[in-house]
């Protein structure tokens, strides 16, 4: 399980490369070529240097870099004393992507030449892409030292120090970019993410809000204003932003859609449907509009609807199987098998859906009682991809239903011959083997899972529920389902394991407290029916153990040893 230092770690990352991207835009130049190309060459040197120097600046505004560093280079062996041109070689090797050049003849340079501040800034930029922060820092400070109202070197070490989450410092330098320029649309905008980052959520509206005062139709803050909203559940507030900027940009099909995405949000389908609508007036062959708007008649049950709009777009383009998939889903849910059949069937091997579009059809055949026609269409799928892991477990269940064990274990040692590290796979045998009453076994292979997967909940479930149940290693049984609980806090079967590690260790008041938790999560499961019923009898409860057991015979009418529970208490009233 990931941990909070991870995430926020991860997060900083995203917001400074996010950042550094959006500054492209805003410049209209690489985050690392801050120097302006010179219109001559204007250094006391050679004709020779002169005439190759004009060529590479020729060449890097027609955007063929290796020809300009060939020229450059040529200019700089004639005139190796010229720091700018130098920091023109020290940029095009950053544009070329040759960092360590770049590196080694910056560092070089600004040992001769401490105060260009191109270079250093250049300089910063590369220590800056390669996450060597403390460098990105050193080179932007002395820009600063240089030139302390330079607005470039203040925002990206504000940027800097809000990647090394030392937001006070980021804020320092945000404040000196605003002491400067107060109208800085860039610096504030910057601003207002970082305050977004830290979840200062009104001090961050206020940024944005000052941008589009200042320029109200900057896309950017924009959409970052209505995230902010979004993610503080102000769903109208984000709408009124969105319609108020469609309104000025009525081309902008985007912005609609995702005033529908938001009216969905809001439980606003009827108006969604609209929205969506409206885009394919103006735009018929707009996908995303009607893929967005077929999934939200499906999920409306309005199935004929939905099968409408995505047959309209594979009308379009017969070969869009997320699409078809989402046809096929629509027949089954219709009970239309037979439909729903033929487009699962038409997904091809080499897409993505391929394995679940098979499964899919799998389970009408087996809903439909034909378990053989199911096991030849998975195996022939096998046939066709061997590498959808999926299908190999699939199969695997089937064969369990066939009542072919044999069949059952064979297909998942094929699986697992060819991806013996997969925790599904090995995970699918070791039930088997607990099913076939193969305990050292089951256990043997849920430990492999372990062992390749450390955090795998499932198998450590699967263990401490094996010896709760078998009233064995009690201490050890709690302490993996514990951990599992901790994994998947809201798993109903997790909760009702330690709810019944606790019975067997007769901790019987809070064995009640997690098996009622979990039937309240999964009311129409048998078993965790059944351990309540269990605990009520312990206890002298018999009411509500008979209404337990009354329950769970009503999921389970044929369970014989559930049944001569439920008259045993009746008798001893």
């Amino acid at each position: 399980m990931r941990s909070v230092k991870n995430i926020m770690q991860k997060k900083r990352i995203q917001f400074l490369f996010i950042t550094i991207l959006l500054l492209i835009n805003i410049s209209g130049c690489s985050y690392i070529n801050t120097v302006r190309l010179s219109s001559a060459y204007n250094e006391d040197n050679s004709a020779d240097a002169a005439y190759h120097y004009s060529l590479g600046i020729l060449s890097r505004l027609d955007g063929k870099t290796e020809e300009a560093i060939v020229e450059l280079e040529k200019a700089h062996k004639s005139d190796p004393d010229s720091y700018y041109l130098i920091t023109e070689l020290v940029s095009l090797y950053t544009e070329k992507g040759d960092f360590e050049r770049a590196i080694s003849l910056g560092e070089k340079t600004l040992s001769k030449d401490p105060n260009n501040i191109d270079l250093h800034l250049i300089m910063g930029g590369l220590y800056l892409n390669r996450r060597e922060y403390q460098k990105a820092i050193r080179e932007h400070e002395k820009v600063v030292e240089l030139d302390p109202k330079n607005l470039v070197a203040y925002l990206y070490l504000a940027i800097i120090y809000a990647t090394e989450n030392n937001f006070v410092k980021a804020e320092e330098y945000f404040n000196k970019i605003l002491k400067i320029d107060p109208d800085n649309v860039t610096g504030i905008y910057y601003y207002g993410k970082l305050l977004a980052d830290m979840e200062r959520f009104e001090d961050a509206e206020k940024m944005y809000k000052k941008v589009l005062s200042l320029r109200p139709y900057f896309e950017l803050a924009i959409f970052d204003l209505a995230a902010l909203y979004e993610k503080q559940n102000k769903i109208n507030k984000a709408i009124i932003l969105y319609r108020d900027y469609y309104e000025e940009n009525p081309t902008r099909m985007n912005i609609r859609i995702k005033i529908g995405d938001l009216l969905i949000k809001d439980k606003k389908n009827e108006e969604a449907i609209n929205e969506y609508q409206e885009v394919l007036k103006s735009d018929p062959d707009n996908r995303e509009a009607r893929i967005k708007l077929g999934i939200l008649y499906y999920d409306m049950r309005r199935f004929d609807s939905a099968a409408s709009e995505f047959s309209m777009i594979l009308d379009k383009n017969i070969s869009d199987s997320r699409v078809r998939f989402l046809l096929a889903s629509t027949y089954e849910e219709k009970g239309e098998s037979k439909l729903a059949l033929e487009e699962y069937q038409k997904i091809p091997a080499t897409s993505e859906l391929y394995a679940t579009a098979r499964i899919h059809a799998g389970m009408i055949f087996k809903n439909e009682g034909k378990i053989t026609e199911a096991i030849n269409l998975i195996r022939e799928a096998l046939e066709k991809n061997k590498e959808q892991i999926p299908l190999y477990i699939y199969l695997s269940s089937l064969y369990e239903e066939a009542k072919d064990i044999a069949a059952a274990e064979k297909i998942l040692y094929e699986g697992i011959k060819l991806f013996p590290k997969d925790v599904d796979l090995r995970y699918a045998l070791g039930v088997i083997y607990e099913k076939t009453n193969r305990f050292p076994e089951s256990m043997k292979e849920m430990e492999t899972v372990l062992h390749l997967d450390p955090e795998n909940a499932e198998a450590l479930n699967f263990i401490g529920y094996s010896y709760a149940d078998r009233g064995i290693n009690l201490e050890e049984a709690e302490k993996m389902i514990i951990q599992a609980l901790k994994l998947k806090p809201e798993n109903g079967y997790i909760i009702d394991s330690l709810g019944w590690v606790h019975f067997k260790q007769n901790k019987l008041d809070s064995a009640v407290k997690h098996l009622q938790r979990a039937l309240k999560i999964l009311p129409d499961d048998v078993n965790i029916a059944e351990h309540l019923g269990d605990v009520y009898a312990k206890i002298g409860k018999n009411k509500n153990a008979q209404e337990m057991y009354k329950r769970a015979l009503k999921l389970a009418p044929n369970n014989n040893s559930l049944q001569k529970k439920y008259e045993e208490l009746i008798k001893k009233e």
